[in-house]
């Protein structure tokens, strides 16, 4: 699924028109379109909007859509006004390929925010790059998506519009395994995932991590993602002797798991990527995820300085869903669209090129600012320059951030 580094933010909600004054621009293909004076520019958003994950989804959409008002509130692209277009990809790789293709083919679209998922991903690119389309996503954090199948090895970029503010697997995972080893002093772990392209991914590496530090590992699992019966697997998980439980996946598996293993009398900890920092986890878990964890890319928002207006004015946007773990994320990932927008107006005499979509994903590779969760850049395979994760403890009914730091390799 996504992917990331240290705390995140999330926001939830629908796109709104915004306005702007300016100097104008005919419509072409491959430009906003020209409306009354000024020029509609708009940002894509693909997440699940409905389904298991649609906290997170609504979460990502609405923090999109507050980039855009406030974009268009301080007029900062002269001329230019930003909408959103959400579409709903109900964590289906397949309904994601769907809405690439529908978003490509409207030329006001020059750039997009998403997905959530990793797997979603994976079918996206090579749309959007075909296109030259720029795609930023708040929440993939597979490390293939930017350094090819061979990253381990041999980092190679594949796809030059693809670009994301959450850091990747490659850190997340080894930073959880450091936690739990030299700061929990956890020595036998019982990993499951849900061999899907971000909880498997994932799994893989916390779990090299973890035997590289001296860990065991007492057992392996992989469930259905569609199952919510997993005694079988909570028993062998009683039975191996394990003092934590790694779960690669996300949260509406992850809850009832939790459940499960505790009732079955494994009063261990089970600890999870940023698929779980959520506040359905909880929900769904009870009284049983007291003392489970989870690491999330950057920052608790809360606590950052440079988070307070976003989360001020998130609240005063009437939104009714909560920003989640991808809100700050996701309003950078559309800010970071919004300033190539404006590095290439202002390059070409105040309005956009006939070449936009091109011009806007060359743009973004330079894009630099300091954003919501922190400094804003992308490195030379498109991932964010920053790296912080946070691990965070369910204690009375919700999660409380106990470390922030970065995987030390």
């Amino acid at each position: 699924m996504r992917q990331r580094s240290l705390i995140a933010i999330t926001a939830a909600l629908s796109a709104g028109a915004l306005t702007l004054t300016a100097c104008g621009s005919r419509n072409s293909d491959d430009k906003g379109s020209d409306s009354g004076g000024g020029t509609t520019v708009t940002i894509g958003v693909d997440a699940p909007l409905t389904g298991d994950l649609s906290a997170l989804g609504l979460g990502i959409k609405n923090s999109v859509d507050l980039a855009a008002k406030t974009a268009n509130k301080q007029k900062l692209v002269d001329g230019v006004t930003f909408k959103i277009q959400a579409l709903d990809d109900q964590a289906q790789p397949s309904s994601g390929q769907q809405n690439a293709t529908k978003l490509v083919a409207d030329k006001t679209v020059l750039g997009v925010v998403g997905p959530l998922n990793s797997s979603v991903a994976e079918s996206m690119q090579k749309v959007f790059d075909d296109a030259k389309l720029v795609e930023v996503s708040p929440a993939n954090t597979n490390p293939a998506l930017t350094q090819g199948t061979d990253w381990a090895t041999s980092k190679k970029r594949v796809y030059k519009s693809y670009f994301r503010t959450a850091t990747t697997d490659a850190i997340q995972g080894p930073f959880a395994a450091q936690y739990l080893i030299n700061d929990a002093k956890k020595k036998k772990v019982f990993v499951i995932d849900d061999k899907k392209t971000y909880g498997a991914g994932l799994a893989g590496t916390f779990t090299a991590e973890f035997k590289k530090l001296g860990g065991a590992v007492a057992g392996t699992e992989h469930i259905n993602p569609d199952s919510k019966d997993f005694s079988a697997i909570a028993t062998k998980v009683k039975n191996s002797g394990a003092d934590v439980v790694y779960y690669g996946g996300e949260y509406p598996q992850a809850g009832p798991l939790s459940k499960q293993i505790k009732a079955a009398g494994a009063k261990i900890p089970v600890v999870g990527g940023d698929g779980i920092y959520s506040a359905d986890f909880i929900k769904l878990a009870g009284a049983s995820a007291t003392g489970d964890l989870a690491t999330s890319v950057g920052a608790p928002v809360e606590q950052l300085p440079s988070a307070k207006e976003f989360v001020a004015n998130y609240k005063n946007g009437g939104y009714k869903e909560a920003y989640e773990a991808y809100g700050g994320y996701s309003y950078d990932s559309a800010w970071a669209i919004i300033e190539a927008v404006k590095k290439v107006v202002d390059d070409n005499g105040g309005k956009l090129p006939d070449d936009a979509r091109a011009k806007v994903t060359a743009a973004m590779q330079n894009v630099s600012f300091d954003g919501v969760t922190g400094k804003v850049s992308f490195d030379e395979f498109g991932d964010a320059t920053n790296k912080q994760l946070t691990v965070y403890a369910v204690e009375n009914g919700t999660w409380k951030p106990v470390k922030s730091g970065t995987y030390s390799g």
